[in-house]
C-alpha cells in the first residue's frame, strides 16, 4: 500500500499536504509500481504454488507437475529450464498485481467518500467494511483476466503459449471471452476477505499511531509530520 492518510483529521479536507497525498494519479502509479515489483520478485514462488495446487494423482486436470516440496519444485524447474523457466509467466503476473494494486486504494477512498456524502456514514468499522468490500470487488474484476492468463502460463508444459498475448488470444478463440473469468467467484471469495481485513486493520493501525504520536511526540515534531 502506498503512503496515504486513511483516517482523516479535522483538517483532512483542507490540508494541502493531505490533498497532495490523496492525488488519484499518484495513488494509481504508486500502487501499480509496488504491485509490479512485488509480482516480479515473487513470481517463481507463485509458479511453484500454482503447480503444487494443480497436481492430483487421483483426478488429474490439465498439465501435472510432481514436486516433493516447493524447494524441490524450484530445483526441478531450474535444472530443466534455467532462470527463464522460473520466471515463466512473470509478465501476466506483473500485469495482474499491477492492476489490482493500482485500483485498491483509489477505489477504497472513492467508495468511502461516496458513502459519507450520500449515506451520512460516520468514521468507524461499518464505513471501513463497506468501503473495503467495494474495493475488493473492483480489484477482483480488474485482476481476474490477467490472473487466468498467468495461471495457464504457469501450468503449461513446453511452449504451448509463446507469450501472455498469445495465451490471451488462444483462450478467447477457443473458449470465448467469458473464459477469462473462469473461477471468478472462488477468486472473489479469497480476495474479498483479504481486502476487507487489510484495509480495516490499516485504518485501526493508523488510528493507534495517531494516538501514540499525540501522546509521545512533542509539538514541534508533530508539526513536521
Amino acid at each position: 500500500m502506498n503512503s496515504l492518510v486513511l483516517t482523516p483529521s479535522p483538517t483532512h479536507t483542507t490540508d494541502p499536504r493531505v490533498k497532495a497525498m490523496q492525488s488519484l494519479p499518484i495513488n494509481i502509479a504508486s500502487g501499480a509500481a509496488s504491485g509490479i515489483l512485488g509480482a516480479a520478485a515473487g513470481s517463481p514462488f507463485f509458479l511453484i504454488k500454482t503447480r503444487l495446487q494443480s497436481y492430483s494423482p487421483f483426478l488429474p486436470v490439465g498439465t501435472q507437475h510432481l514436486y516433493k516440496s516447493a524447494w524441490d519444485g524450484l530445483g526441478q524447474v531450474y535444472r530443466a529450464e534455467g532462470i527463464r523457466g522460473l520466471f515463466r509467466g512473470v509478465g501476466p503476473a506483473m500485469v495482474r498485481t499491477g492492476f489490482g494494486s493500482s485500483v485498491q486504494l483509489p477505489t477504497y477512498f472513492f467508495a468511502k467518500r461516496r458513502l459519507v456524502r450520500h449515506f451520512d456514514l460516520k468514521e468507524g468499522p461499518a464505513l471501513h467494511l463497506l468501503s473495503s468490500a467495494a474495493s475488493g470487488m473492483v480489484v477482483c474484476v480488474v485482476m481476474h483476466p490477467p490472473d487466468t492468463i498467468m495461471s495457464r502460463m504457469y501450468n503449461q508444459t513446453g511452449n504451448l503459449y509463446t507469450s501472455a498475448f498469445d495465451c490471451l488470444l488462444k483462450t478467447i478463440k477457443a473458449e470465448g471471452p467469458l473464459a477469462l473469468y473462469k473461477g471468478f467467484f472462488a477468486h472473489l471469495a479469497r480476495i474479498l476477505p483479504h481486502t476487507i481485513l487489510t484495509l480495516s486493520l490499516a485504518e485501526q493501525t493508523n488510528k493507534l499511531m495517531r494516538r501514540f504520536e499525540d501522546r509521545i511526540l512533542p509539538d514541534r515534531v508533530k508539526e513536521k509530520i
